[in-house]
C-alpha cells in the first residue's frame, strides 16, 4: 500500500490524505480528509506513483471516497493529476464511486494536458507580398495626394484671408530655409564647381579645347549639379528638421490638441513650412548655380590663360537662359517633394522619443532618394522636349 504524507492540519478540518491499495478488481484509491484550496499546503499525487510502485497490478484505477469529507478545486485538481497519471499508466480511471458533482467537473478536463502546436511562420508567396507592397504604396500615394490637397485649400483660404496660417510662423519657417541656408549652399557649390573645372580642363587640355570649360561648368551647373546639391542639402536640413519637429509635436500631443480645437494641422503647422522651402528653393538654386559658376572661375583663373572677363562672357553666352529655366522649374519640384514627404513622415511618426529620430531620417533618406528619381525623370521628359 503506498500512503500519502498527511500535511499539517488546519483548524476544525481533517488533513487531506491518499492511499493506494491492490484489489481483486485491480488498485483502488482511497481518500479521505477535507480537501480545500485554503490547507496550508497542496497534496501531490506523484506522476510516477502508479507505474512505479505498482506495476502490472491490473487494468482499472477505481477511486474510494469513503473517507471524503468537504471538497472544492482543490479535490478536482487532484483527481486530474491522478486522471493523467492511470493514463500515462494505461490503466483505466473509474470514477463511479465519486460525487456526481465532481464526476461532472473532471468530465470537463481531458484525460491529459495537451502540448501546444508548434508555431507555422505564415510565409505569404511571392505575389502575395508584391501585392501587399503595391497596396501600400498606392496607400501612401493616396494618402500623400490628399494632405497636398488639404495644404492647396488652406493656400487658398490665407489668400482669402480665412486661413489659421500665422505670418510669423511662414516669416521664420522663410529665414530657416532660406538665409540659414546659405553657407551650406555655397560651400558646397563653390567646391562642386571647382572639382567640375578641375576635371574639365585636365581632360579638356588633351585636346587644346581649354576654353570649352565654362560651357561644362556652367550647363552642368545650371542644368543638374546644382539644383540636385541644393536640393540633397534641403533635404538632410531642413526636410529633416520638419520631420523632427512635426514628429515631435505629434509626441507632445499637440497635433491631438490642434485637431481637438477645430484647428487646421495643414493650415497651421505643413502650410508654412511647405510654402517657405517652396519660395526658397529655386533661389536658393540661382544662388548655388551662381556659386558654382565662380568656384570654376576661381579654378580656371589658377589653370588657364583666360582673362577674367572673357571667362564670363564665355560662360554667358554659351549657356541659354532654358538651361536656367529648366533648373528653376525642376527646383520648385524638388522644393514641394521635400517638404511634403517629410511633413507626411512626421504625422504618420510614432509618439516616443526614439521615433523622432527615426522620423528624421526617413525624412533625409526619401527625401534624397526622391530627388534622384525625379531629376532622372525631369532627363526623360527634357531629352523628349528637346531641351
Amino acid at each position: 500500500m503506498t500512503q500519502q504524507a498527511v500535511p499539517s492540519p488546519t483548524k476544525d478540518s481533517t488533513p487531506p490524505s491518499w492511499s493506494i491499495d491492490d484489489t481483486a478488481n485491480g488498485l483502488s484509491l482511497t481518500i479521505r480528509g477535507d480537501w480545500k484550496a485554503l490547507q496550508d499546503d497542496v497534496v501531490q499525487f506523484p506522476a510516477t506513483a502508479l507505474t512505479s510502485s505498482h506495476p502490472g497490478s491490473g487494468k482499472t484505477l477505481s477511486i474510494n471516497p469513503d473517507g471524503l469529507g468537504s471538497w472544492d478545486s482543490c479535490f478536482i485538481m487532484f483527481l486530474w493529476t491522478v486522471k493523467q497519471a492511470a493514463c500515462q499508466a494505461s490503466l483505466t480511471f473509474d470514477d463511479h464511486a465519486l460525487p456526481s458533482s465532481a464526476q461532472r467537473l473532471l468530465a470537463l478536463l481531458p484525460e491529459k494536458v495537451e502540448q501546444p502546436a508548434p508555431h507555422q511562420q505564415d510565409r505569404e508567396s511571392f505575389f502575395a507580398r508584391v501585392g501587399g507592397k503595391t497596396l501600400d504604396i498606392l496607400h501612401e500615394t493616396a494618402t500623400s495626394s490628399a494632405l497636398l490637397l488639404e495644404v492647396m485649400r488652406g493656400a487658398v483660404g490665407t489668400l482669402r484671408g480665412k486661413n489659421s496660417m500665422r505670418l510669423k510662423d511662414l516669416l521664420v519657417d522663410v529665414w530657416n530655409a532660406g538665409p540659414s541656408a546659405l553657407l551650406i549652399v555655397s560651400i558646397v557649390n563653390f567646391l562642386i564647381g571647382a572639382i567640375l573645372a578641375f576635371v574639365g580642363l585636365l581632360e579638356l587640355r588633351k585636346f587644346a579645347a581649354e576654353i570649352y570649360v565654362t560651357n561644362l561648368v556652367g550647363i552642368a551647373s545650371a542644368r543638374e549639379i546644382s539644383a540636385i546639391m541644393t536640393a540633397i542639402i534641403m533635404a538632410g536640413r531642413t526636410g529633416g528638421a520638419y520631420a523632427a519637429r512635426i514628429s515631435t509635436m505629434q509626441g507632445n500631443e499637440e497635433i491631438d490638441a490642434l485637431q481637438v480645437t477645430g484647428i487646421s494641422v495643414a493650415g497651421y503647422i505643413l502650410l508654412p513650412s511647405i510654402l517657405s522651402l517652396i519660395l526658397m528653393m529655386p533661389l536658393l538654386y540661382l544662388y548655388g548655380t551662381l556659386v558654382s559658376i565662380f568656384g570654376g572661375f576661381v579654378v580656371s583663373m589658377t589653370m588657364m590663360d583666360i582673362s577674367p572677363t572673357g571667362y564670363w562672357l564665355s560662360t554667358f553666352n554659351g549657356v541659354e537662359l532654358s538651361q536656367f529655366a529648366f533648373g528653376f522649374i525642376k527646383a520648385l519640384f524638388f522644393a514641394g517633394f521635400i517638404a511634403l514627404a517629410a511633413c507626411r513622415i512626421g504625422l504618420k511618426a510614432g509618439r516616443s522619443a526614439a521615433d523622432v529620430g527615426i522620423a528624421a531620417t526617413r525624412a533625409v533618406v526619401i527625401g534624397i532618394v526622391g530627388v534622384i528619381a525625379l531629376d532622372a525623370v525631369f532627363a526623360v521628359l527634357a531629352n523628349a522636349a528637346g531641351i
